[in-house]
């Protein structure tokens, strides 16, 4: 379970050193809080009305409360404790998660007293970014009785959660909130921690994110909140969060219980309740001892309508690690999208292809087999017999997953659309833009942009391919840009969030603006097509810096706002996946085809993007 990270990810350290630095403390010695142990406070004096228990690292003893929740599985076992007698601080919690490494041995609604460090643990190590959760560990428990009534729940509702996301960090800190008193009433993320390890529940709730292969999905507890046709949240700005977005998990693992397998746009109705978590991969999870019972929505998987005669159909997809050694059922079920949802586009970018042996890292970067494979089972499934062109990377120098050497290529149907190949292209050698009798042409086609370019070190080179149809040029940039891997999540502790993964990706959209630059001044009519997984935003600094010049404009941006998406992460539908034009490029179809994102069952991650024009 994504709950359950190392606990050696956990450091000590002073409360003041950790607030100073935007730091966490963690489990470790009383070297914060006093040597003598506290006898008799309670648990919303050990939560405090920061981030940060003010008596972390001290040891605390007879602290009583009543068990709501008990985790027997993972890394992080445990029990959730509540306290019956709140105070009337709306900031300090009444709960707190006992941290025990083994099996509990109490069971929900005993009555104990609880003997322990208090410490604060940051899943996945400080140096994520991260929230930390207020934690008794060592404990010594002792239970009282056993048959109690469950504290009873926060009702987390649409009207209880705040617009407002979460308050600017202090800049001496790095911009951490981790020393600020909570507001429960202005922020998101403040009432959220406000009810941490608390028991909360939620009414019948809209899913936004499908269920994942650890048993998770994501609810909505606001219905109206950017809310997209087919159910999803739409993440539509860096200042839109969405704030009603909470990861759902459950506090067992049964197969006589299995979790339900929800689409985005279902429903769980009646109530879920459970103790309010935090981890790393979904941040503030309620983790539900009653799960509210799945309603099934019926969502359906989009088709696009088939290109006309005149029309050029161009298709980007990231197919998600395709390599030889995957199962047939993948290649099949990737082949009959193409082929019934994508309605056989003329030509198809895609990335993340792998080489013949997937994951073997023994030097293999060929990726015959794996395109053999792929474009067999599409005249399977009664589609054209595609071509295809792509440049093989050098050994683990393109990054992705070690030894899959992931590639973007092309695929065409030669019935429809002609693939112009100069020159014979290498790993290392860039292609060049050159005019030929008025009109702009490659040195290299297919071939890479400048891959000696430290903007592409372990990341995928872009591939430029021409095509010609019905005697036009069309020029083809393919993209994977570098991930967001290492940027830390929304639920950061460092508010506004920091993206340290956008530095690259904005020297990447500068050299691939600059080659379309070169394209426009060899010919200002050339029909450019920029696509690919972008791996961030449309209205992100890195798509502001590949449109510079009105050289380009994303087609995405053609949709109405709350149909901007070709991925969910974390319950919000956003757009990674893109096609940009050039001004030459005019009265274009656009269509995201959501086949994946908001699904269970997927074949990839992504959802593929097709423009249809008339060059």
């Amino acid at each position: 379970m994504p709950a359950s990270v190392p606990r050696s990810a956990a450091v000590p350290t002073l409360v003041a050193l950790a607030l100073a630095a935007g730091l966490i403390v963690a489990a470790g010695p009383a070297s914060a809080g006093t040597s003598a142990a506290v006898a008799g406070v309670r648990i919303h004096g050990i939560q405090g009305n920061t981030r940060i228990s003010p008596l972390v690292g001290t040891p605390v003893t007879n602290v009583p409360g009543i068990v709501t929740g008990v985790r027997a599985y993972g890394s992080s076992k445990g029990f959730w404790l509540q306290d019956p007698k709140p105070d009337n601080d709306a900031a300090t919690s009444e709960g707190v998660f006992v941290y025990t490494s083994s099996n509990p041995t109490v069971a929900v609604g005993d009555s104990v007293t609880v003997n322990a460090t208090v410490s604060e643990f940051v899943p996945g190590g400080a140096a994520a970014g991260g929230q930390s959760v207020t934690e008794l560990t060592a404990p010594k428990v002792t239970v009282v009785s056993s048959g109690n009534k469950v504290p009873a729940p926060v009702q987390i509702k649409a009207k209880s959660v705040p617009a407002a996301y979460a308050p600017t960090g202090t800049p001496d800190t790095g911009n951490s909130i981790n020393g600020l008193r909570l507001k429960p009433r202005d922020y998101a993320l403040d009432y959220y921690e406000s009810l941490e390890s608390m028991n909360v529940s939620v009414g019948t709730s809209r899913v936004v994110g499908a269920t994942d292969a650890y048993d998770e999905l994501w609810v909505t507890v606001k219905p109206q909140e950017n809310n997209a046709k087919r159910g999803g949240t739409v993440y539509g700005s860096y200042d839109s969060q969405n704030t009603g977005r909470l990861q759902i998990q459950q506090t067992a693992l049964s197969t006589d219980s299995p979790f339900p397998t929800a689409n985005v746009g279902d429903s769980l109705k009646g109530t879920t309740e459970g103790p309010l978590d935090f981890n790393q991969f979904g941040g503030y999870t309620l983790v539900a001892r009653t799960l509210g019972t799945l309603v099934d929505k019926g969502l359906k998987r989009e088709t696009t309508r088939a290109q006309k005669d005149g029309e050029l159909a161009v298709a980007t997809y990231n197919v998600e690690n395709l390599a030889a050694d995957d199962p047939q059922s993948k290649f099949d079920s990737l082949a009959a999208a193409v082929v019934k949802n994508l309605s056989s586009p003329d030509v198809l970018s895609l990335e993340e292809i792998q080489d013949n042996n997937g994951a073997t890292d023994d030097g293999t970067v060929s990726a015959t087999e794996t395109v053999k494979k792929f474009t067999e089972a599409i005249v399977a499934a009664g589609g054209p017999a595609y071509e295809w062109r792509s440049v093989d990377p050098e050994n683990d120098k393109d990054g992705g997953e070690p030894g899959g050497n992931i590639r973007n290529g092309f695929l065409f149907n030669p019935e429809r659309v002609s693939f112009v190949d100069s020159g014979t292209a290498d790993a290392t050698t860039p292609t060049a833009v050159v005019t030929q009798g008025g009109k702009a042409g490659l040195t290299l086609s297919p071939g890479r942009i400048d891959p000696a370019d430290p903007a592409w070190q372990a990341s995928r080179k872009p591939l430029v391919g021409e095509f010609t149809f019905r005697g036009q040029n069309v020029f083809l940039v393919s993209n994977h840009f570098t991930s967001k891997g290492g940027d830390e999540s929304l639920t950061a502790q460092h508010q506004p969030v920091p993206r340290s993964s956008e530095a690259q990706r904005l020297l990447q959209a500068q050299a691939v603006n600059s080659f379309v630059k070169d394209l426009h001044k060899a010919d200002k009519n050339a029909q450019v097509l920029v696509l690919g997984d972008l791996n961030d935003f449309q209205f992100s600094d890195t798509v502001k810096a590949l449109t510079k010049g009105g050289l380009l404009t994303s087609a995405i941006d053609s949709l109405p706002p709350l149909e901007r998406y070709t991925y969910v992460y974390q319950g919000n539908s956003q757009v990674l996946d893109q096609i940009l034009t050039s001004p030459a490029v005019e009265d274009y179809s656009y269509d995201s085809v959501h086949i994946n994102a908001e699904f269970a069952q997927q074949d990839s991650d992504h959802d593929p993007q097709v423009l249809r024009f008339r060059p």
